[in-house]
């Protein structure tokens, strides 16, 4: 009974493969690294890391002048100054070394009528009188001598006759003080009227209205000469 039950504890052929594995284990030898693999481990070269590059040093930049803009009369004097010079033809040569040589003053020669007799001129504005009723005066007087168109004005019967014999008496002492000319030889070359700005003033009139009344002005010129 007892050989039984240690038969049926101890199952038979337990201890022999414990054995050979165990065996088979111990016999196994450690692995070993190829030999050529370790002398190219060993001949490569360290890696050299690349230097880390130190940042430039930024120098101060220079400042420079603060540029002023243009006014806006530089402008206009830039734009007539374009505007002249695009107007102006293209110079030769020949026209640069005329402009160069300096010029001598004009010289005023007698034409072939006569020496060139001085003109003198007086002006009276904004006359209280419309330019179409002293045309008709200054028609009378057109061509006379001084003394002759002084007496017809001082018997015209019409009011503009008297702002012309003033003119006329202005014209006469600008010859005289600016010019050194004697009066009996002047006589009335132009004698002309343009039209002034016009005033203009406003009428009642019937169930509210309002009518316009323009009042108008003129510009008087006279300009005297010497007889021939």
């Amino acid at each position: 009974m007892a050989d039984e039950k240690d038969k049926q504890a101890k199952p038979a052929g337990d201890d022999k493969p414990k054995a050979r594995t165990r065996a088979k284990t111990a016999e196994k030898p450690a692995a070993k690294k190829p030999a050529a693999k370790k002398a190219a481990a060993e001949k490569k070269p360290a890696e050299k890391k690349p230097a880390e590059k130190k940042p430039a040093e930024r120098k101060p930049a220079e400042r420079k002048p603060a540029e002023r803009k243009p006014t806006a009369k530089a402008k206009a004097e830039a734009k007539t100054e374009a505007k002249g010079r695009a107007k102006q033809p293209a110079r030769t040569r020949g026209a640069a070394k005329e402009e160069a040589k300096p010029t001598a003053a004009p010289r005023r020669r007698a034409s072939a009528e006569g020496p060139v007799r001085p003109v003198v001129r007086a002006q009276a504005k904004y006359v209280r009188s419309s330019a179409r009723k002293a045309r008709l005066v200054m028609d009378h007087v057109r061509g006379m001598t001084v003394t002759e168109a002084q007496a017809v004005l001082r018997h015209s019967p019409r009011g503009i006759a008297r702002d012309l014999e003033r003119l006329l008496a202005s014209a006469v002492a600008n010859a005289e003080n600016n010019h050194e000319l004697v009066s009996d030889d002047l006589y009335v070359k132009e004698i002309y009227a343009d039209e002034g700005p016009t005033l203009r003033r406003f009428r009642p009139r019937a169930q509210g209205r309002a009518t316009r009344i323009r009042k108008r002005t003129s510009h008087l010129t006279v300009a005297l000469s010497t007889k021939e």
